[in-house]
């Protein structure tokens, strides 16, 4: 990081960036939340507490399968297409989401089955939306301010993670309509952002190859390079195995008896943890040991989820969640630095693609394998034995990947040299 480099909020483009990620995330965190609510409300009305969490389990697999299915073509997408299109077009896709929802929460029409099929509009949305957002960023931004802008990005995510739960929680009691009423014009305001930011260069992946052959460049690119690998795949099995958060609502109605009110709280905690360590990156970012600050970072997650699973103390699962979501931040934070700086720009879309495919896998899935597990041996043991997973996750990799603890910076070492040869394989 140079003293020439310009703040990225100087730049218009990545203003309006900003904005539009912080609208749209607050806008999808208020309907998740209410989404999990309605949908463990509704089942628990004819179903036991572990069929219950089954069902919020369901709805991680039906947000995963287009994001599984879509990974190469969304890559691929985000490579050849224009990335703020593809943007556009996710947003609006999300905004009719919310209209749909608003309009069967007016009419008293919510239903499983319905919240299942919008689930999946979502996850398919996501899909397309994760590779091009990600990759766009470094195209509005010069190179050597991205560790900042990366910071900035995961703040307006992370902000919208705050405010979006708590907003849904608070709107949804007034009625079950509101939030996804205020997600629409949140949605709209995204969108509006999206079209005023300017051309960006289009990269040249190669447009004689195959279509099929560029697709799988992304995952080839990722199994050679061992660094983007183990970062990526420490995330995957770490978040897989301590998803706390798909439990949230059971914690909220049973065991913290805070209702949805107090479910807003709970999901809004990480969030407060993660939007102080970025903002912390923003104005300081990390430099140096990055790899071995990393790992410990995620065994800092499991921790913070063993000590929420056995909670019944509201100030101290609050606590422990904004611990776990600091934690979570700092281990975002150095994974898309490398990921973005150790990646050629041709590339990024496609790799975006397999690293969106390993996040969504352990949030999705995670929530699912939370739900799953709940089911069979009761929610608090499912979270404290996913936190326990954590920790031996990073152990276990801190050794299978040397290269991970040995990540000095984030500067690449002959990254233009590395770079033609991994493209030209």
């Amino acid at each position: 990081m140079t003293a020439a480099a310009p703040h990225p909020l100087a730049i218009r483009d990545f203003r309006f960036y900003w904005t539009a990620r912080l609208a749209s995330t607050v806008a999808q965190m208020a309907m998740v939340i209410v989404i999990g609510w309605q949908v463990y409300d509704i089942a628990r009305r004819s179903m036991d507490l572990h069929h219950a969490a089954l069902q919020l389990g369901l709805i991680g697999v039906v947000q995963f399968v287009p994001l599984f299915a879509l990974t190469l073509v969304t890559g691929w997408t985000a490579d050849r297409v224009d990335r703020r299109w593809i943007a556009r077009a996710t947003i609006a896709l999300e905004l009719f989401c919310a209209a749909t929802l608003a309009a069967l929460a007016w009419t008293g029409r919510t239903t499983l089955p319905s919240l299942f099929a919008v689930a999946a509009l979502l996850g398919v949305a996501r899909a397309f939306a994760g590779p091009a957002l990600g990759a766009l960023a470094p195209n509005l931004v010069p190179r050597e301010t991205l560790p900042r802008a990366i910071a900035l990005s995961s703040m307006s995510w992370q902000g919208g993670a705050i405010a979006g739960p708590a907003l849904g929680g608070y709107l949804y009691a007034i009625s079950a309509a509101t939030p996804y009423l205020v997600g629409c014009a949140l949605f709209g305001l995204s969108l509006l952002c999206m079209f005023l930011i300017g051309p960006i260069p289009r990269s040249d992946m190669g447009r004689g190859r195959h279509p099929w052959k560029q697709m799988v460049d992304g995952l080839h690119y990722v199994r050679r390079n061992r660094l983007v690998l183990g970062a990526i795949s420490l995330d995957l099995f770490a978040v897989l195995l301590g998803g706390a958060t798909a439990m949230l609502p059971v914690y909220a109605r049973d065991i913290l008896q805070a209702g949805p009110a107090g479910l807003g709280n709970l999901r809004a905690a990480p969030a407060v943890g993660a939007t102080l360590t970025a903002a912390f990156f923003a104005w300081r970012p990390l430099k140096r040991d990055v790899g071995v600050k990393m790992l410990a970072a995620v065994g800092v997650f499991g921790g913070a989820t063993i000590v929420f699973g056995v909670s019944r103390w509201m100030p101290l699962s609050l606590a422990c969640l904004a611990l776990l979501g600091a934690a979570d931040m700092f281990s975002v934070f150095v994974r898309q630095s490398l990921i973005q700086l150790y990646t050629p720009d041709e590339m990024r879309g496609r790799v975006g693609a397999v690293s969106s495919l390993f996040i969504s896998a352990s949030n999705e899935l995670g929530e699912a394998e939370s739900g799953f597990l709940a089911s069979l041996i009761g929610p608090v043991t499912a979270v404290v034995a996913g936190g326990a997973g954590a920790i031996a996750v990073t152990l276990l990799w801190a050794w299978w990947f040397p290269e991970l603890r040995l990540a000095r910076s984030f500067d690449p070492p002959n990254l233009r040299r590395s770079d033609t040869r991994e493209t030209a394989t």
